[in-house]
């Protein structure tokens, strides 16, 4: 490791009340530097997604609440990939505390909900597709929560090129979608559940 830079598992404390529960769900004592990333990443790769579905024409036979559960949905992803890789969020969802692998665990089942809303609302009711998906994320969580440490990341990739391989091939989707299972795995399988050192430079001031 270089000598700029250190690994910190020490969690800040988080403020009472709601503005404390919020940072406690994204990790707490995220440095402005990640939240400008997170911020910036956001804007560009939702402009991208917001571009790229409107071209294609699918939306002008959306209904209203189709295309709400998509933007919200495609937000969500982006947002979670992003927040999911701070050293913030390392450092709480992977502390060794009690019941923090319980935690985690109904962090990645919650997003069986984006399966049902895109499922049978986006996709007018395809269970085939929401079932299959169902069972890829919590047959692929099992995977890399269970695996042991040092192998986690590469379990980790190979549950989420499994995962996308099955959608591309089998669990097909309009083009306008064939985003949502590369974002929904990536955010979960590996930025999630892959435990990385959370590394600050010595210097580095947070807030």
């Amino acid at each position: 490791m270089r000598a700029d830079v250190e690994v910190v598992w020490d969690i800040p404390d988080a403020p009472p009340g709601l503005a404390g529960r919020l940072e406690r769900f994204m990790g707490p004592g995220k440095s402005r530097a990640e939240s400008a990333v997170e911020a910036a990443g956001l804007v560009l790769c939702g402009s991208l997604l917001a571009v790229g579905v409107g071209t294609s024409g699918l939306w002008h036979a959306w209904s209203a609440a189709q295309c709400a559960v998509v933007a919200l949905i495609g937000l969500d992803l982006i947002g979670g990939v992003l927040t999911n890789a701070t050293n913030a969020a390392k450092r709480w969802y992977h502390r060794p505390a009690p019941g923090a692998r319980r935690t985690r665990l109904l962090f990645v089942s919650a997003h069986l909900l984006h399966l049902l809303a895109m499922g049978l609302v986006v996709l007018s009711g395809d269970w085939r597709w929401t079932l299959g998906n169902g069972a890829l994320l919590l047959a692929g969580a099992a995977v890399v929560e269970f695996t042991p440490l040092q192998l986690k990341r590469p379990a980790s990739m190979a549950v989420l090129m499994a995962a996308v391989l099955v959608n591309l091939f089998w669990l097909e989707v309009p083009a306008a979608l064939a985003w949502f299972a590369p974002l929904f795995f990536l955010k979960l399988l590996v930025c999630h559940l892959v435990p990385e050192a959370p590394l600050r430079r010595k210097r580095e001031l947070h807030g």
